[in-house]
C-alpha cells in the first residue's frame, strides 16, 4: 500500500498532503488509514511545537527561523505571529497575532502591543508564512512592519526582525539589504 501511496502521489509529503477522498482511491486504503494520514502533519507540527522551548536564546534570524517554522508544518493559509523575547533575547513565547488572510496591518500591531506588555517583552520577531510559497516581503509586510514599530516606541519595545516563510525557504527582512534599514 505504501508502495502504490507513493507512486500515486510522488513523495511521502505528496501522500500527506493528498486529499482525504484522493486517498481513498488507492487500493487498500481505507477510511481509517485515510484519516491516519491526514492527522500525521497536524501531529507533527504539534510535536515539534512541544520540542520548543521557552528560554532558547535567538542569536540571528537563523535561531529564530528554527523556532518559528515548527509553527507552521501543515498551514494553508496566510498565518501572522510573534517570538516574544526578553532583554538577553531569549523566548518569552510564541503567539499567533491574527488570523487567517483576514487581517491588518493595525489589528497585528495592536495585538503585538497588547502580547508585549503581556510577556513583558523587550524584543519581538514578527513573522508569518506566505502558502504560495514565495517568502518574498509585499508592500504590506513592510506596512505592518513599520506600523508595529510605531506603536510599540513608546513602550520601549522593538520589533528586531519579520521573518517571511514559504515552502522550506524564508526571508528575514532584518537581513536583507532592501529591508534593513525598517530595523536600525
Amino acid at each position: 500500500i505504501a508502495h502504490r501511496l507513493i507512486d500515486t502521489f510522488g513523495s511521502f509529503s505528496g501522500v500527506l498532503n493528498a486529499p482525504y477522498e484522493e486517498l481513498l482511491k488507492v487500493d487498500g486504503v481505507g477510511e481509517a488509514a485515510a484519516f491516519l494520514l491526514k492527522l500525521l502533519p497536524a501531529s507533527a507540527r504539534v510535536y515539534m511545537e512541544d520540542s520548543v522551548r521557552e528560554g532558547v536564546v535567538i542569536r540571528n534570524s537563523e535561531d529564530a527561523y528554527r523556532q518559528l517554522r515548527v509553527h507552521y508544518v501543515d498551514q494553508t493559509v496566510e498565518q501572522p505571529s510573534a517570538l516574544f523575547l526578553d532583554a538577553k533575547h531569549r523566548v518569552i513565547n510564541w503567539a499567533k497575532t491574527g488570523s487567517g488572510s483576514n487581517f491588518s496591518s493595525e489589528i497585528i500591531a495592536k495585538t503585538l502591543v497588547s502580547m508585549a506588555m503581556k510577556y513583558n517583552a523587550v524584543y519581538i520577531i514578527m513573522c508569518h508564512n506566505h502558502p504560495s510559497g514565495v517568502a518574498l516581503p509585499s508592500e504590506q509586510d513592510c506596512i505592518a512592519t513599520r506600523t508595529a514599530q510605531a506603536l510599540l516606541k513608546p513602550m520601549d519595545t522593538r520589533i528586531v526582525d519579520h521573518i517571511i516563510l514559504g515552502g522550506d525557504d524564508y526571508v528575514s527582512m532584518a537581513d536583507s539589504q532592501r529591508y534593513k534599514m525598517l530595523f536600525i
